[in-house]
């Protein structure tokens, strides 16, 4: 795999801290998003390594193992168990960490693949491929339906099929996706993060929905009929004489979808908000009053 120098996709040093790794990340994040750039491969490109980038150097334990290892930073505990077989089984010169990216992957190759000096073929072990983990930032209403979307990720395209339900910050799991495996092993897993932006008037709660319907006095007092929007378009509701500022009513199967559950919904909760007239005709305020005393 392609070797990306996580600090300078974010513009930074080594000795960043990670006050300032957070600083880069959200303002370059904000200037590749793909809403900002809808037609634009190279800014969308640059989105996921600087998503990429943050992932791995906002977290102290996989900073460590990056700035030692490159790119190679997931086979760590794997890497030291062989160099420590190979120091102790074959009699090489000891290793001091903190390798550069030629030298690592000189000795990591002569380790895993190459004929040794001594003329024996060297024992090779099968590793795992790294894992890949991306983030895809989407909008409730484009996850309040099952639905499919192409990624590229490592510069290759993936479609995955993206469930109805999905929640803000689950994480799935796209087996073989990954890094490659090395001599032969497996390859590693794609991981993607979703980040859902509520771009409704709806509150999401769960499966369920919940919304404010302003109501008129009249309405409220005599009862009727009123359409509403729904994430599933505008639906006809009965309003019962009588209804009180701040009561609720649900429909069912109106809410947000339910997670690999094809067909299910969670309901809509409506709460009324009854709004009280603020300037009346003469006749109006007449009435008002002929209906005050009548009680």
């Amino acid at each position: 795999m392609e070797f990306i120098d996580y600090y300078k996709v974010l513009g930074l040093e080594k000795n960043a801290t990670q006050d300032d790794i957070k600083k880069a990340y959200r303002k370059l994040a904000r200037k590749h998003h793909p809403d900002l750039n809808p037609n634009d491969k190279e800014a969308h490109k640059k989105f996921q390594q600087v998503n990429e980038a943050n992932e791995v150097l906002s977290d102290p334990e996989k900073r460590k193992k990056y700035d030692q290892y490159g790119k190679d930073w997931q086979h760590a505990e794997q890497f030291d168990e062989a160099r420590q077989s190979q120091q102790h089984g074959f009699g090489k010169e000891t290793f001091s960490g903190d390798f550069n990216e030629s030298e690592f992957s000189d000795f990591f190759a002569s380790m895993f693949g190459n004929t040794g000096s001594g003329g024996f073929r060297q024992r090779q072990t099968k590793f795992r491929g790294e894992d890949y983990h991306a983030e895809l930032q989407l909008n409730l209403t484009d996850v309040y339906k099952t639905h499919q979307q192409v990624l590229t990720v490592n510069n290759k395209n993936i479609r995955i099929t993206i469930p109805g339900g999905v929640e803000n910050g689950q994480k799935i799991k796209i087996s073989g996706y990954g890094g490659p495996g090395i001599n032969g092993g497996p390859n590693g897993d794609l991981y993607i993060t979703f980040h859902i932006f509520n771009n409704t008037k709806f509150k999401r709660h769960g499966y369920d929905l919940h919304t404010i319907v302003d109501l008129d006095l009249y309405t409220a007092v005599l009862g009727g009929e009123i359409i509403i929007d729904t994430l599933d378009g505008k639906v006809k509701l009965k309003v019962k004489q009588g209804t009180q500022n701040g009561s609720k009513i649900k429909l069912k199967g109106k809410g947000f979808a339910v997670y690999k559950k094809d067909g299910e919904f969670g309901d809509l909760v409506i709460t009324f908000h009854v709004k009280i007239p603020t300037e009346l005709t003469d006749k109006q305020r007449e009435l008002f009053e002929q209906l005050s005393k009548s009680t």
